[in-house]
């Protein structure tokens, strides 16, 4: 097997081969992906399958995740501490969330620092993801919304920049 893998891996080239594992072979989507907790519940298993024992049980709507792997109706997350499992798909949502990860985090009026503080958002608070520039991004949580540097949550690239 080793040998059929290798034979493949000089025939599309290294880099070719890099690509396709960007993307989930369920989904063609992008891996790694973040996506949220659609469900109240979830259950994180050792194995893509029922069968599979539970490692973690996630309590939080909302709660943000990676998926790192696809396998069928199960995708394999993680999530901010590292820890995780594999999820049936339909506990998971497409509508990004973040994570605050910095106590007494400022969200701005803009995405500068000079600009008029709104709120502050105390670690571990869950909010929807608006967009995102190079450093900033904007948030909205509990009626109020504002800019925050994304070294202060969790559940973005650093390189993401979106509307």
């Amino acid at each position: 097997m080793r040998h059929l893998l290798w034979a493949v891996a000089l025939s599309v080239g290294l880099s070719g081969l890099a690509q396709a594992q960007d993307v989930g072979p369920v989904t063609n989507l992008p891996l790694p992906r973040f996506v949220s907790m659609k469900a109240s519940e979830g259950f994180a298993r050792r194995g893509p399958g029922r069968t599979h024992k539970i490692d973690w049980v996630y309590k939080h709507r909302n709660q943000p995740l990676e998926i790192t792997a696809e396998f069928g109706h199960w995708r394999r997350v993680r999530d901010q501490d590292g820890f995780g499992g594999w999820m049936h798909y339909s506990l998971l949502s497409g509508v990004r969330t973040v994570l605050v990860t910095t106590d007494f985090a400022s969200l701005h009026r803009a995405p500068d620092a000079e600009t008029m503080v709104t709120a502050n958002a105390e670690m571990g608070a869950v909010a929807r993801l608006l967009g995102c520039v190079p450093a900033w991004c904007e948030i909205s949580a509990g009626g109020g919304a504002g800019w925050i540097k994304k070294s202060d949550i969790w559940g973005v690239n650093d390189d993401e920049v979106f509307e």
